[in-house]
């Protein structure tokens, strides 16, 4: 790459709704760059795209695509980098398989999955698919640690416009339930390394045989690295009670994982559910299901699929269902179950959600219920169960008078990643599994049993040294309560604590931090923000991934209207925009009655911080202007009430993108800092607001009908352009 090839901004190609928006604002975006001489280019990090570049040599020359994810990581370890990044979908298995069947339709000539590799070819294909699945564009973007937060104006308004919240009161039977040992919680340990070392990952099985699961895994000094497993049987088991427990307590069964993310380990966790939800059916016909292909870890729908033409398996299903209590349902109306699809219910957004609305969860019934969340493993359980607790004897929380909570999260150089990472496996035979050092030194040793789920992940030194000074810097400049989310009692955060306290104790600033529990630092941040106060969470990855759908979700309605910066380590920047959680029904409603209710607010926030940020790097003072105008026309869209509604007939996303571009034009012909953007613009205002009825009609025109993008996962870019960039006179004035 040369600095001649690489946009000013970087805009990334994503998937779902975020895309679809991408289709109308960006052509705004790019019209207004020009007059500050900032050039905004695009990169493909979708999942398609992610396919497609996996395979050029099944493909055709003009089907061919760059590997834009290589480049861009690449990218943001330089200073230049400054990308606006909206959020990708995280595969799962279902997903990845649905995205190459789409292409393969479509005239790509890609291999299929090989669901059991033989051949070195299919094993070498195998590989590639499984690079591309869950969080795999997250650790290669991420050169720098997060710094989430609600902008200024969101959180005015949402002070002033309190969303609904769903009641709590001490009555109620909504609970989680975790496992109290056997779990990943209880079997961590960890180490920080004292130089530079080389580690193998080896399983010993009972009669002293040894295979390698990995090698060449290279770590520098100062590295803390973590191993632990769950226990197949005690999952097994855990599930089993927690079945039973629910249909004594009269409630609905809910599951909540993040298969996307962790996958590695939390599909296969998602298999057990479904394996002991299912345990008298696949007793009886387990062999017969096996030879239909059916695989648990894809979820009950793709199970029902494989077996809709075999009467037995059917009616032993339904016995069992009946026996079973109510699930918690993703659609109660089309019979899509919590358990139907390992990516259809995310923690970060399904228990917030839950949470939000008073802890009710929607039942086979099409009603509201009480509900028992289960979420096996203990390290992260007690933020949701102290949260319901805490609502339990409280009351909902006020969004009118709420504060806020900020989060630090520590995220650079592939910083926790738990259950994802190809250290993370599903143990074969019964044995001790070793992570063994190249000097010899045995780093990590557990015993464990067939089925069981290893896994190791680490933690690097510069990252968290960048971590604790942001935290510094940020605790200065707003002088709210600050808050490590470490638990001394557990490995991992034990080692992260014996970096914090000598950082913090030399800058002096000790005095200004609190270090908690998960559990504690939660009710803490409750107690806090129910005053009306400000807290900041400064917490690990994982962490960092699920308060900030949590304390979003319930201050502000939803997280994808959070500002997300990422200071790079090397000086660039990256510019995040929220959660695309809810993206599939987005895109299902546009396709079925033309309205798509994605809010693009975050993409608003980014775009501002991304033209002040090059106004720093590059000296560009008409990029300053640009982004402070930016913060006023977003304040317009939420003043005016200009953000899309739920429902067809009302204003959507497309509407949302008139009026932005109408206020920024405003902002930059009213502001007094730049006389050329001020002239250069107010034709253009002018000319928005003058045009105002033909525009509106026009993008309210085949609303409530069906339309045509061509493909889900890889939709066709004129048929897209069409439906959401309809109106004729906007895209005279935008072009």
């Amino acid at each position: 790459m040369t600095d001649k090839t690489i946009p000013d901004i970087i805009y990334t190609k994503v998937d779902e709704a975020p895309e679809l928006a991408s289709a109308s604002f960006l052509p705004i975006i790019q019209k207004f760059a020009t007059a500050a001489g900032v050039t905004v280019g695009t990169r493909d990090i979708s999942l398609a795209g992610r396919i497609i570049s996996s395979f050029p040599e099944y493909l055709r020359e003009d089907q061919r695509q760059n590997d834009d994810l290589a480049e861009l990581g690449e990218l943001v370890k330089t200073p230049q980098a400054n990308v606006i990044k909206l959020p990708n979908i995280s595969a799962s298995m279902p997903q990845l398989v649905a995205a190459l069947k789409e292409l393969q339709a479509q005239g790509y000539a890609l291999p299929d999955y090989p669901e059991n590799p033989q051949s070195d070819e299919e094993k070498s294909i195998r590989a590639r698919f499984d690079a591309i699945k869950g969080s795999a564009v997250n650790p290669v973007l991420r050169e720098g640690n997060s710094d989430r937060r609600a902008a200024a104006p969101v959180k005015r308004y949402a002070q002033a416009n309190p969303h609904r919240m769903g009641k709590w009161g001490p009555d109620s039977k909504t609970r989680v339930a975790a496992m109290s040992g056997g779990d990943f919680f209880s079997n961590e340990t960890s180490a920080t390394l004292g130089k530079a070392a080389t580690a193998k990952i080896v399983l010993q099985g009972a009669d002293g045989s040894e295979s390698v699961l990995k090698t060449g895994v290279s770590y520098p000094a100062g590295t803390v690295v973590d191993a632990t497993f769950m226990s197949a049987k005690a999952l097994g088991a855990f599930l089993e009670q927690e079945i039973q427990a629910t249909k004594d307590e009269g409630t609905l069964f809910s599951l909540h994982l993040k298969a996307t993310m962790m996958k590695v380990s939390d599909p296969i966790i998602f298999g057990h559910a479904v394996k002991v939800w299912l345990k008298p059916v696949f007793d009886e016909f387990g062999e017969e299901m096996a030879a239909l292909g059916v695989n648990p870890n894809s979820g009950m729908g793709d199970l029902l699929a494989r077996v809709k033409d075999s009467p037995a398996i059917m009616a032993a299903i339904a016995r069992v269902t009946a026996e079973r209590p109510p699930m918690y349902m993703v659609n109660s109306d089309k019979g899509i179950t919590n358990l139907h699809v390992p990516s259809d219910v995310i923690i970060d957004a399904s228990m917030p959600a839950l949470i939000r609305g008073g802890g009710k969860g929607w039942g086979p019934d099409g009603a509201e219920h009480d509900t028992n969340c289960v979420i096996p493993d203990n390290s992260y359980a007690p933020v949701y169960d102290e949260t319901i607790k805490f609502f339990k004897a409280n009351g909902a929380l006020d969004p009118a008078t709420a504060g806020t909570v900020q989060n630090l999260g520590l995220m650079a150089q592939k910083a926790e990643e738990y259950g994802s990472h190809p250290t993370t496996f599903e143990i074969p035979h019964s044995g001790t599994v070793r992570m063994v050092l190249d000097d010899g030194t045995v780093l990590h040793e557990h015993s464990v049993e067939a089925g069981d789920i290893w896994r190791a992940a680490s933690v690097r030194k510069a990252p968290i040294e960048d971590w604790v000074t942001l935290a510094i810097e940020r605790q200065k400049a707003t002088g709210y309560r600050s808050i490590f989310w470490l638990d001394a009692a557990r490995a991992h955060d034990a080692e992260l604590i014996a970096y914090v306290k000598p950082l913090l104790e030399a800058k002096g600033v000790a005095d200004k931090f609190e270090i908690m529990s998960p559990r504690d630092a939660t009710r803490a941040s409750l107690e806090t923000i129910t005053k009306g106060e400000n807290t900041i969470a400064i917490t690990g990855n994982v962490l960092r991934d699920y308060l900030t759908d949590l304390f979003p979700i319930l201050e502000l309605a939803t997280s994808a209207k959070m500002l997300s910066i990422v200071k790079l380590m090397q000086g660039g920047g990256l510019f995040e925009t929220g959660a695309g959680g809810s993206a599939p029904k987005h895109v299902q409603q546009l396709m079925e009655e033309n309205h798509l209710r994605w809010d693009s607010l975050g993409e608003f926030c980014a775009l501002g911080e991304s033209f002040k940020f090059l106004a720093d790097a590059r000296g560009n003072d008409k990029a300053r202007v640009l982004g402070d105008a930016v913060e006023v026309a977003t304040q317009g869209i939420l003043d005016h009430d200009r953000s899309p509604g739920r429902k067809v007939g009302q204003p959507d996303n497309r509407d949302s993108h008139y009026w932005f571009a109408r206020y920024w034009a405003e902002a930059l012909a009213a502001q007094d800092a730049d006389a050329s953007l001020a002239a250069h613009f107010a034709p253009i205002a002018k000319a928005l607001a003058d045009g105002e009825a033909a525009i509106t009609q026009e993008l309210m025109a085949g609303r409530g009908a069906a339309v045509d993008l061509g493909g889900y996962y890889h939709g066709d870019a004129k048929k897209t352009a069409a439906v959401m960039r309809p109106s004729a006179s906007l895209n005279a004035l935008i072009g």
